[in-house]
């Protein structure tokens, strides 16, 4: 108590039971005493100053309340309060039976739902065969389930715990078996989801549909009106399919046959070693710009490390290039003429001199370009003569194609020209009257701007589409070529420059 002496005064305030901040205000720590005989009475208050007084602010001690055994058993029927009525009250009765009854309809209810996710399941595995008769006794399980939930007139007598049990029992069972509503919920889900995979005819369907008598004749009458609808047009479409097919069979026969696609051929490929790749990038260095790398004896043009620039990748062809290369696909052809076929390579001026003069024609220009003394040879003997056409910035290719009798024009870009088709066929006419003193009719020769060739995708690469034009057609190949190619010709026409030697 020596601990209390402090303050006495405030600490006896706090745990008045009037005053707010008391914890003992609104809770008893001792139950109160009082005798069952009478009520309980008011202690008398002592003065503060005793230890008597601080004793006495405690609530008096509570005798338990008496027990009230339940008629039914504790762990399932017993009531949510233990304060509930007596044993031979009626009304607590009542609140008991109420209460076993909502327990039956929620028992009743989860049983219900678990059947009906237990029967969805096994229902995917197999088809559902009721009869009428299983019907029926759905709808008697149905009128039995509901007369469950009916209210039950117990009467003043004590409810029997070993009835309840029974009939606690029998719900369950019947719980257990899934009703007429499940099984038509059930029904409608599965002929959604497996009509397609398990009924394969009508009379299947009709069997399905046969778990609802009622609805059983406007079923088959719908089934007998999308027999009587489809079977028809099944019938026409199926006839047409068969004309449609004899058609195109006939349209196939009467087509020309395509020429079989040629594999591409090896030798215009064939990549480069790294030691050539070596001596090439060595040429574009920046070392040998002003150094002269190769001199072509026949044509004297000189190629300097600036002029083979151009042959990098994203830049233009020059003429002194395209020149070089055309005079070695001439050289390739004298080494070995059974291989390639007879052509001549006009340089990229021919074109620019037979266009210059007043007229937009001058053949007296370019006259002496073809004599049999400075070729060694005849021009109209050649099979096909290659005309390099500069428009501006823009590389293109004309042939004089003697072989199949055909002026051609040759444009990466898509581009038509008839005019330098229309110029060269005079051009020829000339020259033959030239040079043989005969006359040849070209005017039954086909002028034919070629389509269906590789075109390219840039603004820089036309020099080197032409020139492989040239090279392809003059080995008798089909431009069989792309895009893709450009950078792989680049390095292979600088490597043939720079070896001065066109494979």
């Amino acid at each position: 108590m020596g601990a209390l002496a402090r303050n006495r005064k405030r600490i006896d305030e706090c745990l008045s039971s009037n005053s707010p901040f008391s914890p003992y205000s609104h809770i008893s720590k001792r139950p109160r005493l009082f005798s069952s005989s009478s009520s309980p009475t008011t202690r008398p208050v002592f003065s503060s100053n005793r230890a008597v007084a601080r004793v006495s602010r405690y609530p008096a001690a509570q005798l338990p309340l008496r027990r009230i055994h339940a008629p039914v058993k504790p762990d399932k029927f017993s009531s949510s309060s233990s304060s509930g009525p007596g044993r031979g009250d009626q009304s607590g009765d009542v609140t008991i039976m109420g209460n076993l009854l909502r327990r039956y309809a929620n028992a009743k209810k989860e049983a219900l739902a678990t059947c009906k996710s237990k029967k969805r399941e096994e229902e995917e595995e197999e088809v559902i065969q009721l009869d009428e008769e299983e019907d029926d006794d759905d709808q008697n399980r149905v009128s039995e389930d509901s007369s469950i939930e009916e209210v039950v007139d117990l009467g003043e007598d004590e409810p029997d715990v070993q009835e309840l049990e029974t009939e606690r029992v029998r719900c369950e069972a019947q719980a257990t078996q899934p009703s007429a509503s499940s099984v038509a919920s059930d029904f409608t889900t599965l002929t959604v989801n497996n009509t397609c995979s398990k009924v394969e005819s009508s009379e299947q369907m009709r069997e399905l549909l046969a778990l609802n008598p009622e609805d059983l004749p406007s079923y088959k009458k719908l089934i007998e009106e999308l027999d009587r609808k489809t079977t028809p047009k099944l019938k026409q479409l199926g006839f047409e399919i068969q004309v449609n097919e004899n058609k195109r069979a006939l349209f196939e026969s009467l087509r020309p046959k395509k020429k079989p696609v040629e594999e591409a051929p090896r030798e215009p490929f064939i990549p480069l070693k790294e030691e050539e790749k070596a001596v090439v990038e060595r040429a574009f260095s920046y070392a040998n710009r002003r150094k002269v790398l190769v001199t072509h004896e026949n044509s004297n043009i000189q190629i300097t490390g600036e002029l083979l620039q151009c042959l990098k990748p994203c830049a233009w062809l020059n003429d002194e290039v395209i020149n070089v290369y055309l005079e070695l696909l001439k050289e390739r052809e004298k080494r070995d003429p059974k291989k390639f076929l007879k052509c001549h390579f006009f340089n990229t001026f021919f074109y620019k001199k037979l266009i210059g003069g007043r007229s937009g024609y001058d053949y007296k220009a370019v006259r002496r370009w073809t004599t049999q003394r400075k070729l060694g040879y005849s021009l109209i003997d050649c099979d096909k003569i290659f005309v390099p056409i500069h428009k501006e910035i823009h590389w293109c290719l004309a042939v004089i194609n003697k072989r199949d009798q055909k002026f051609q024009y040759l444009d990466s870009l898509g581009g038509r020209d008839t005019k330098v088709m229309q110029l060269l066929a005079k051009y020829y006419a000339d020259e033959v009257k030239e040079k043989s003193g005969k006359d040849v009719d070209v005017s039954s020769w086909e002028f034919e701007c070629v389509e269906d060739l590789p075109e390219q995708e840039n603004g820089f690469d036309c020099g080197v589409f032409m020139i492989k034009y040239a090279d392809f057609y003059s080995r008798g190949l089909d431009l069989c070529f792309h895009q893709k190619h450009m950078p792989y010709f680049r390095l292979r026409t600088a490597k043939e420059v720079l070896q001065l030697r066109a494979d």
